[in-house]
């Protein structure tokens, strides 16, 4: 009920049983005489008469507070019951939100476009600083001035080489295999079945060893340090760092990729050993050829170039797997499930920077006749 008492002010009085089950009542009747000319002084509110309540008692004030502050017409509800004025109080303390109503409408074929390459320009200027500041760290490091654990980088340097020989000798070993079968079955028709150890040979060392390898340890080792960093952040571990005035990015990046720039070299060094003796296997088995011929035109046909050429491979690569996986860790989400999303996106980053990569490699290669 709303009066109007012989001061001006509005009165409204509230009783009976509020409860959301029954609705809340409308507050248009007041609203109608807050409109009505002269305006009330003041809005004051007496639930006095007010039995038994819940949120829908507090939900109809704080409309009527809204109604009173657009008609810019201030509100006394001292006589409301304490508990129901700290209520009050603590929704007046935390603002709303101000598109928590906003409506979003469905956005044309042009604006999904421009919102796809916004987000994309933000994600490239995000990977573009991330990757410069693990560039400063490694600068620090050469310098000595970086600060991390000398335990740390040797575990990543464990799980990045002596952890990662058995997965890494069985696909190279199959690779080298399924590359000398493929090039017996053409080359025995023109009775070059000698040349399958050249085509292994640079095949393994130029391009295969070091992309295998990189694609390996993509799904390894490049999941593995997003899923560890995401978990961190999820924990909040790394910011307690940043509070503590440790630098994460020197202190949990720097080595990682350290390990990854100097083990993927051997690593890829070992696959190319291992694909060749897969080609040996098959030229030994599948086309007569001896073993010692076969490692002798082997050594014939790769060059000093070729080798050092997929070992600089390598160490790209292994660079790109470090940062993708650790840049994917530190942007993960606050929930268990973007720990796994993070992961998954480390590795198709992972991959599609070392086949980039290896395009450009070539190209390069080309020009410099390697």
């Amino acid at each position: 009920m709303a009066l109007r008492s012989s001061s001006g002010d509005l009165a409204v009085k509230l009783a009976g049983v509020w409860n959301i089950h029954d609705g809340i009542p409308s507050s248009r009747p007041i609203e109608s005489e807050l409109a009505k000319p002269p305006a009330p002084g003041r809005v004051i509110v007496d639930a006095s008469g007010v039995s038994a309540w819940d949120s829908s008692l507090l939900s109809f004030l704080l409309t009527l507070a809204d109604c009173c502050k657009d008609h810019n017409i201030p509100i006394a509800h001292d006589a409301l019951p304490a508990g129901l004025n700290r209520l009050l109080a603590l929704a007046d303390a935390v603002p709303e939100t101000t598109d928590a109503h906003t409506s979003h409408l469905p956005l044309t074929l042009a604006g999904r476009v421009g919102a796809y390459a916004i987000t994309w320009g933000d994600a490239i200027g995000d990977g573009i600083t991330f990757v410069g500041e693990v560039a400063i760290a490694l600068g620090r490091w050469v310098t000595g001035a970086a600060r991390f654990r000398s335990s740390d980088l040797l575990e990543v340097v464990q799980a990045c080489s002596v952890n990662a020989l058995g997965i890494v000798t069985l696909i190279s070993y199959l690779v080298g295999i399924i590359l000398a079968f493929m090039g017996a079955v053409q080359l025995q028709q023109f009775g070059a079945s000698l040349y399958v150890a050249d085509l292994v040979g640079i095949g393994i060392t130029r391009e295969m060893g070091a992309m295998m390898t990189g694609i390996i340890m993509s799904g390894r080792t490049g999941a593995a340090f997003a899923a560890q960093l995401g978990t961190m952040k999820v924990t909040q571990e790394i910011d307690a760092l940043s509070t503590m005035g440790i630098s994460p990015m020197e202190f949990l990046v720097l080595p990682r990729v350290i390990a990854l720039i100097l083990m993927m070299p051997l690593l890829c060094l070992y696959a190319d050993m291992m694909g060749i003796l897969g080609g040996a296997t098959v030229g030994a088995g599948m086309l007569g050829i001896s073993f010692r011929s076969y490692m002798v035109e082997t050594v014939h046909a790769i060059l000093p170039a070729t080798l050092v050429g997929g070992l600089v491979k390598s160490t790209v690569y292994g660079a790109l797997i470090a940062i993708s996986g650790c840049y994917e860790g530190f942007n993960c989400g606050n929930s268990s499930s973007a720990v796994g999303d993070a992961a998954t996106r480390a590795v198709v980053d992972s991959i599609v920077a070392i086949v980039i990569a290896c395009g450009l490699f070539a190209v390069v290669f080309n020009i410099l006749n390697i």
